[in-house]
């Protein structure tokens, strides 16, 4: 197959406008020059790439194929100078870390600028994933780093203590259940929630927990951000459920109560963890030793070289 970037660049252009010569000017080509490209690129395929019609012109099913491969063509090609262009800065190195959705909102920030401030040839890649996925990835070396909720198998990962946390319910102040020091999830499921969005590492185990347990949250209205499920839980919207860090952290914004969560699942404790017979590049055991010396002081020395052993949180 004979094409190149321009070709698809332009076959973009011109089905997005739905008009060869606008698409033509968006591809900074001649119209005249524009069309004979589209059909050597048409010829090259084998197949006819768009259909006429009064209005101008409309992808056939081919071009519909075509029109997503090349759009994710493109958003790789800026991924890939995205990725190299840190180091036409002076970036040096590349660390790997997966995290799940409390690490990544209510620790990791914080902790993450301080290393980068004093380690500004560093370059973190971070992803959020569920800590099932995060230990899958780690294990396999895909990730140098996980932050994971809960405890880890031992026998392929090492765990180093790095934050305690736990799910608490919130709710407005005047509601029925703010009173309660601790609550059961089944005595709330007939109230609407609101809740981290779909797709979000939280959401996903939450959502999986309660599934596995016969039943479901009544989700009123999703959003993208801790801050924003307590601002609408506080507001009487529907109940939330979030992190305490993240209630303590944003709760002097708006009123609300906290309520413990009495599950198994609700306990928070977060772990980094490492591949057990792997050896980590020097810039990965830096960001380790540094996240772990962002430890709270009252996280005694033997709990944080502890290494746990057992089942894993959903999220």
């Amino acid at each position: 197959m004979q094409y190149d970037l321009t070709d698809l660049r332009l076959f973009a252009a011109i089905a997005e406008e739905a008009n060869l010569t606008r698409g033509a000017a968006r591809a900074h080509l001649a119209a005249s020059s524009a069309s004979h490209r589209l059909a050597k690129l048409e010829e090259s395929l084998g197949v006819a790439l768009f259909e006429r019609h009064a209005r101008g012109l409309r992808p056939t099913r081919a071009g519909e194929a075509l029109l997503g491969h090349a759009r994710q063509v493109f958003a790789q090609l800026e991924q890939m100078h995205a990725d190299l262009s840190p180091f036409a800065r002076g970036v040096r190195a590349q660390v790997s870390l997966y995290a799940n959705t409390n690490a990544i909102n209510c620790f990791l920030p914080d902790d993450l600028g301080e290393f980068l401030r004093a380690a500004p040839h560093i370059r973190v890649t971070m992803k959020e994933m569920t800590s099932p996925e995060i230990l899958r990835c780690v294990t396999s070396g895909e990730a140098e780093i996980g932050v994971v909720a809960g405890t880890v198998p031992a026998d392929a990962l090492i765990a180093h203590p790095y934050r305690r946390d736990r799910i608490v319910l919130v709710t407005p102040p005047c509601h029925p259940m703010s009173a309660r020091a601790r609550v059961r999830i089944s005595e709330v499921l007939d109230q609407p929630f609101v809740m981290l969005h779909a797709g979000s590492a939280f959401h996903t185990g939450l959502m999986n927990y309660v599934a596995e347990t016969g039943g479901r949250l009544d989700v009123r209205i999703e959003v993208r951000s801790f801050e924003a499920v307590l601002r609408m839980a506080g507001a009487g919207v529907g109940l939330g459920l979030v992190p305490r860090s993240a209630a303590e952290r944003f709760g002097r914004q708006r009123p609300f109560a906290i309520v413990d969560v009495d599950e198994p699942w609700a306990s928070r404790d977060l772990s980094i963890v490492v591949r057990r017979n792997a050896s980590l590049s020097a810039h990965a055991q830096s960001l380790v030793d540094a996240l772990l010396a962002s430890q709270p002081d009252h996280m005694p020395d033997a709990k944080r070289r502890e290494e746990k052993n057992g089942k894993h949180s959903p999220y």
